[in-house]
């Protein structure tokens, strides 16, 4: 465990009394060893029944066709390609939080990680069914892969970004999947440890045999960082490939050399406003309040903020490269944009993704919980819409007035979009009852280091400058995690 002195200008990532190791795990084990409490099963019972109008929408999709959406021979693509590109963009964060900031050796990492990579899987398993479901004939799914001669003259396109789609997201859910589990694999070992009969059995069988030795934790180190590796360009890559769906093609609105930025840095947006509204319920619920602080909230907002700026800039190039094209079918497409018929969604983009994150400029609202969760949930309803507008817009007034329509949702668009965020959230919530929520053994490797209780050990041990304990002090008046009687603790030799 690391044990050196972290500079007490730090934040802390740990708060709390008397925590130990062992206080560690019984704290984040509670909800996997005892019975769930009455707000999880509120929350499961919401979710599976959202999973079952999914199971019911998908089910009359499949039996009617896809004739059941509001699609038109003008709108091709509508509902489910919005819905498709949003899943993929929720879960980029658990990525970028799991493999990029673990090269970086950004700390603050460890508490959150989990929870990130379980969304990414699970996001990614709604934003396949979608896939799945506008093939019209789901059965014959396995044809987007290249496939043995048996199987007749039968051979996929790789000059179709549908197909990149098909490699990139299937690459990213299983590193995704591979290093979520991993990760879980020394946690499982501890749940095996304190478990008795079936339930020891079962997790011993998930642990692959995990003991726990030096040489264990050597090997689990390099494979982390070897996936970490192998997962950093994935952030880049998946959502650039779903952006040429658009891209390659040259409908006005979609042809332009911006689009992999632009997804990517908003893929990062979506997905930590959705973990951001996670992870704010998860640390009441589950009374995770010392190990997901003020300072991981903060931080999230601040990528949030910055996030969003970098796609509020792609909105305003995009304007200004129609305008400097000359073309006048892609200034129409944005002008259409603008103050056609659908103007009411490309504002709402606009006042979600652009205005909204600016609110985090200032510090008490980056620093209080309810409108950090307000502003997450709104800059996903924003980057919805805006998935919707690149679509929809650019496909309903086209080069041909007299094919001009608009796009109508029906029943099923909106039961599959609704069902499918039931079904997102009761994989979490069983993933919340059956694993930890949080990474035990990272979390036990900040206890020593940057733990409010280690600072104030030290800083009354004289071990720092009183202007700097002065300061840590004063920093810690947003925690809600922290009482005056621990600050004026810091102070007292």
């Amino acid at each position: 465990m690391s044990s050196h002195n972290e500079s007490i200008l730090r934040e802390p990532l740990i708060t709390g009394k008397n925590i130990t190791y062992a206080k560690v795990t019984d704290d984040i084990l509670l909800p996997v060893e005892n019975k769930p409490n009455k707000a999880w099963w509120i929350g499961f019972i919401v979710a599976a029944l959202g999973a079952m109008l999914w199971v019911v929408s998908v089910g009359y999709t499949f039996w009617t066709g896809i004739g059941a959406w509001g699609l038109n021979k003008t709108v091709g693509w509508a509902w489910d390609i919005t819905d498709f590109v949003w899943w993929v963009g929720i879960g980029h964060a658990g990525t970028l939080i799991s493999a990029v900031l673990l090269l970086f050796r950004q700390n603050w990492r460890n508490s959150i990680n989990r929870s990130a990579e379980a969304m990414t899987i699970f996001a990614v398993i709604c934003a396949a069914t979608y896939v799945v479901a506008h093939m019209g004939r789901p059965w014959l799914a396995y044809w987007i892969f290249p496939l043995p001669n048996q199987f007749g003259s039968l051979w996929v396109n790789f000059n179709s970004p549908l197909v990149w789609d098909a490699f990139a997201i299937s690459t990213y859910f299983t590193v995704s999947l591979v290093f979520w589990y991993c990760g879980l694999l020394p946690d499982i070992a501890s749940v095996r440890d304190r478990a008795t009969g079936l339930k020891q059995k079962i997790y011993g069988v998930l642990s692959f045999g995990w003991n726990g030795s030096v040489k264990t934790w050597q090997r689990f180190e390099i494979v982390s960082l070897i996936l970490a590796g192998i997962s950093t360009p994935l952030v880049l890559s998946v959502h650039t490939i779903v952006s040429m769906d658009f891209a390659t093609s040259v409908i006005p609105g979609w042809h332009t050399t911006i689009f992999p930025p632009y997804f990517v840095a908003g893929a990062i947006f979506s997905g930590f406003a959705m973990v951001q509204t996670l992870l704010l319920i998860l640390r009441k619920v589950m009374n995770f309040e010392d190990y997901i602080t003020m300072f991981h909230i903060e931080s999230m907002n601040k990528i949030i903020m910055t996030t969003g700026s970098i796609v509020g800039i792609a909105y305003l190039t995009e304007l200004f490269v129609a305008w400097y094209s000359g073309s006048e079918y892609e200034m129409y497409a944005f002008a259409n944009r603008v103050a056609g018929p659908y103007a009411w969604a490309y504002w709402a983009m606009m006042t979600c993704n652009v205005i909204s994150p600016q609110l985090f400029w200032f510090k008490k609202i980056r620093t209080s919980i309810p409108i950090s969760w307000i502003l997450s949930i709104v800059v996903n309803i924003g980057m919805w819409f805006e998935r919707f507008v690149i679509i929809v817009t650019s496909l309903h007034r086209d080069y041909l007035p007299s094919s001009w329509a608009m796009f109508y949702p029906t029943w099923t668009d909106v039961g599959i979009f609704v069902g499918s965020i039931g079904l997102f959230f009761t994989l979490f919530l069983l993933f919340l009852r059956f694993l930890p929520g949080i990474a035990i053994a990272e979390v036990k490797l900040l206890l020593k280091s940057a733990s409010l209780q280690q600072k104030t050990k030290l800083a009354q041990e004289g071990a720092f400058p009183a202007e700097q304990v002065e300061h840590f002090a004063n920093s810690l008046d947003k925690y809600d995690s922290v009482t005056q009687e621990d600050i004026n603790a810091l102070k007292q030799k």
